[in-house]
């Protein structure tokens, strides 16, 4: 019997081998001396110019509580994205986290704290943004507290006996994945026949809405039909062209394949279709990018920092202006901006100001008490079988505020604050912290040569959340619950505990 510090390409009986469950081995010296050199001018960049420049713009916002810690939380949101990118192992979660948090939550409102505008009117007092920002911090503190606290605990270690049946790890049955091929044509199929055809998916995101709208999918008052017509014609697709391109990746049996490269192919064509970046929001397209990038390349370090470091510059002169197939061309929008940062108080980055007109309205009615989340977790039920299911937390607040147009943000922060506080704000981060720190070590396993193997189901599960996690923490989460739901139900069908013939699968 194989002892439990089994190895993976030693030879037996070497006392210095490393167990399976351990985590992966540092990076090599050479990266180290490379992090060392880079890191320097990277921390000056994120932790000191960006927000230097900014504070240098031109405007009429003034210097009080709210601008000095907004300022603190975009050095310190800079900060730990430094620390994502330069770290020796690829924390894969915590570092789209702390991007979303450096861009959304630090630059973009303390552009508009400086500049003085916002991209959505604030109705309440300025004690509700400093309310904000200040909560904003906490939960980013709570976040790094949960974190810590994971990496303190150590994985279960895998005994002989879950070697055996498999590893513990959950591995994407072959016969289950080559249905959810299936699914996934026969889903998509039915999605773009429902809507008119393939030209209708190369128009713009506009007329995909109005045909949505016509074609009877969406009930008066409900979106729930559409939901799942949309999700079902999107997710099945992106999950299996990310589980072959993990075998194309990983398994040189796969790529002598002729099948498997044909089915690729297809998987591609298809989601160029239901997944291009014309007729889909930014966020979602975002997460088909990131998802297949990360599952292409599991190993590379490089690519893991060139998306991070990247992602920055992205956030602030691309992703503005990147709603160009938003509309038709009567109703594109002016794309011209007299400064780099003027998209940024404009357009789409209106989630501290949200959370802040979200602590004026809890302040007029009270907090929910877990109503929001709940209605978020039930979003399948639809309205006709639940006549009190709450609306998007970002629709209420819109409409308590008086606004026609309420597609609005309600950042995770937001949707803890209105059913519970500050507490939940507090318990909610430590929470995700200590998860998104858990998930990353198993990632970092699961990309290994100790992992499970082209078939493992969360080196295909922490990528895809990962790009998701755009649109988690943006919010809201009724709108976001949809088709992470979709995606883990296919996973779910998908998956099971018995690595058979794993040696053949390689």
């Amino acid at each position: 019997m194989t002892s439990v510090h089994e190895t993976v390409g030693a030879t037996p009986g070497r006392k210095d081998a490393r167990p399976l469950w351990a985590e992966p081995p540092e990076q090599p010296i050479a990266w180290s001396m490379l992090s060392r050199a880079l890191s320097v001018p990277l921390i000056l960049g994120l932790v000191c110019f960006l927000p230097a420049v900014i504070a240098a713009q031109p405007g009429s916002g003034v210097r009080d509580t709210a601008y000095w810690l907004q300022l603190v939380l975009t050095c310190y949101a800079g900060a730990r994205l430094a620390t994502m990118i330069l770290s020796t192992r690829r924390r894969l979660l915590q570092g789209v986290f702390w991007m979303f948090v450096y861009i959304a939550m630090g630059v973009a409102p303390f552009a508009q704290v400086v500049i003085g505008q916002t991209p959505t009117p604030m109705v309440g007092p300025r004690q509700d943004l400093v309310t904000a920002i200040a909560m904003v911090l906490v939960g980013c503190a709570a976040f790094d507290l949960g974190a810590l606290l994971a990496s303190r605990r150590p994985l279960r270690r895998r005994t002989a006996s879950t070697r055996s049946a498999g590893g513990g790890a959950a591995v994407a049955h072959p016969l289950r994945l080559r249905l959810l091929v299936l699914v996934a044509f026969a889903a998509s199929a039915f999605y773009v026949l429902k809507l008119g055809g393939p030209s209708v998916f190369f128009s713009s995101r506009q007329e995909i809405n109005e045909t949505v709208a016509a074609s009877g999918v969406a009930s008066e008052g409900s979106n729930v039909g559409s939901a799942f017509v949309k999700g079902f014609g999107q997710v099945p697709a992106l999950l299996a062209l990310l589980f072959y391109t993990r075998r194309l990746a990983t398994s040189y049996r796969a790529r002598r394949t002729p099948s498997t490269a044909l089915v690729w192919v297809a998987l591609v064509a298809l989601n160029l279709v239901v997944n291009n970046p014309v007729s889909n929001a930014r966020y979602w397209f975002l997460t088909v990018l990131m998802a297949f990038v990360f599952t292409a390349f599991p190993s590379s370090a490089a690519i893991y920092r060139v998306v991070l470091a990247t992602g920055v510059v992205g956030a602030l002169v691309v992703f503005p202006y990147a709603d160009k197939f938003r509309y038709d061309d009567e109703g594109q929008r002016p794309a011209e901006s007299a400064s780099v940062f003027e998209p940024l108080v404009t357009k789409d980055y209106d989630q501290m100001v949200m959370f802040a007109n979200s602590i004026s309205w809890v302040d007029t009615r009270g907090h929910t008490y877990g109503r929001q989340l709940t209605g978020s977790a039930l979003f399948f039920v639809p309205r006709a079988a639940w006549s009190g299911k709450p609306e998007d937390t970002g629709v209420r607040v819109g409409q308590w505020m008086g606004l026609r147009m309420t597609n609005l943000s309600a950042p995770l922060w937001t949707e803890f604050w209105v059913d519970f506080g500050a507490s939940g704000v507090i318990g909610g981060l430590a929470l995700i912290g200590y998860a998104v720190a858990r998930t990353d070590r198993r990632y970092a396993l699961a990309v290994t040569r100790a992992g499970p193997g082209p078939g493992s189901v969360l080196a295909i599960a922490a990528p895809l959340i990962a790009g998701y996690t755009f649109i988690l923490l943006r919010g809201p989460l009724l709108q976001a619950a949809g088709k992470l739901a979709i995606a883990a139900l296919c996973l779910l069908l998908i998956s099971t505990f018995k690595e058979q013939r794993a040696a053949r699968r390689r």
